[in-house]
């Protein structure tokens, strides 16, 4: 990792970038007075490009910075980013340092507005779920001038440092125990992906191990929004009526995957006999069904506790030699749904 100290942009340097005074920058920014409709674009689309966001901080404490951490998660509704959340506060409580949370909703363009938000009142980091960013907000990441740490995901290149497990990997392990245990006709059920780049990873990975033994997916369900579980039966239900010959049911998340485990065991079907079923988070919520259904853990914990001593330890000491890239390794729990060989 560099041990450079950032240097935080200035109204100087769109000034620069765009072509016109800082007087003229500041009245853009700020919407004030009168400014052509070309000159705004201009300064605009300078900033934007920079990934300059101002300070909300008075000017005389333009070169301060609040004891903030930004955390940048895409849900609270997910079980999975409280227990981040948990792991982030942990160490954090120890220090000067606390986190402030924003939602992001799995858009890139609400991301956008939640980190210039953020930055605009000059936190001391920046924790941020996932590798995939607009262009804008990855220049203001790099712009920032303060350590930046993304999490849950480490297939791709960070902006500064990342913490998280390879989804790619986790999809590839849990095909290969699922192809060891003798599934082969096997039905994918999970989230419209476009948006949701760790569960479209874990797929990639899922089907290029199935791929490489001559297997392919033979069915696929998705949904939007909704009552997980809700889903999870309705989206089994349909599936088992299309599909009648499956003998593995995939599911992105934990929450489906236990909806339809539900839905088998009200069908009288025998699981993991005559179907076996996988998810994927290790959601302790689900450790009180009838049966155990076999996940993989994604280490959301110790994401969260990793990512704060990142912050922490690069504060304390920004000329230390800190890791920069941790990938976790998270591990199957074949549960009472997936057969063991």
């Amino acid at each position: 990792m560099s041990t450079d100290t950032k240097r935080p942009l200035t109204l100087r340097d769109v000034s620069e970038a765009s072509g016109v005074s800082e007087m003229t920058v500041s009245r853009v920014l700020r919407n004030r007075g009168d400014v052509s409709d070309s000159t705004r674009e201009r300064v605009l689309a300078a900033a934007k490009e920079l990934g300059y966001v101002p300070n909300k901080i008075a000017g005389a404490l333009a070169s301060s910075r609040v004891n903030l951490v930004a955390v940048i998660i895409p849900s609270l509704k997910n079980m999975v980013f409280p227990e981040v959340l948990s792991g982030i506060n942990e160490v954090l409580e120890d220090t000067e340092l606390q986190p402030v949370v924003g939602v992001t909703d799995y858009q890139p363009e609400k991301e956008e507005r939640v980190l210039y938000e953020m930055l605009s009142w000059r936190p001391s980091g920046v924790i941020i779920a996932g590798l995939e960013h607009s262009e804008a907000s990855k220049a203001m990441l790099q712009a920032a001038g303060i350590p930046v740490v993304e999490i849950m995901d480490t297939d791709g290149k960070p902006v500064d440092a990342v913490v998280g497990i390879s989804h790619r990997r986790a999809g590839r392990e849990m095909a290969a125990a699922i192809l060891k245990a003798g599934y082969r006709h096997i039905g994918f059920l999970g989230t419209k992906m476009p948006l949701d780049h760790r569960a479209r990873k874990r797929f990639e990975g899922f089907t290029e191990v199935l791929a490489k033994a001559g297997v392919e997916i033979e069915d696929r369900e998705f949904y939007s929004g909704g009552s997980a579980l809700a889903k999870g039966r309705e989206m089994t239900e349909a599936m088992l009526k299309r599909s009648p010959d499956l003998d593995f049911l995939y599911y992105s998340n934990d929450m489906i995957g236990a909806g339809g485990l539900l839905y088998l065991l009200d069908q009288g079907i025998d699981v993991p006999g005559q179907i076996g079923l996988a998810g994927f988070n290790g959601v302790e919520l689900l450790q009180g069904l009838p049966r155990q259904l076999a996940t993989m853990d994604a280490c959301r914990l110790e994401i969260g506790r990793k990512a704060a001593e990142i912050i922490s330890a690069r504060l304390a000491d920004p000329t230390a030699e800190i890791e920069s890239k941790i990938t976790l390794t998270p591990k199957i729990s074949y549960g009472d749904t997936l057969k063991r060989w």
